[in-house]
């Protein structure tokens, strides 16, 4: 399986993936670029950019959402 099919196949079962979770599950050090051709193929994702503070160290990550079809 190919990343696209293993990324999208994560998204449908959980809704969402991170770009840890891709490396983790799916193998992918590009998750934004993948993410860029689902989107490309018609796939809908939503992207939302996630703040958190751990250990005094403020990080930055983006949260892809497999969006249901209306």
């Amino acid at each position: 399986m190919g990343q696209l099919e293993a990324i999208l196949e994560y998204m449908r079962k959980n809704g969402s993936i991170t770009p840890l979770e891709a490396l983790h599950h799916c193998g992918c050090f590009r998750l934004g670029a993948r993410i860029f051709d689902l989107k490309d193929m018609g796939v809908p994702i939503e992207t939302v950019m996630v703040y958190e503070n751990q250990n005094g160290k403020r990080t930055k990550y983006a949260k892809y959402w497999l969006r249901e079809k209306a």
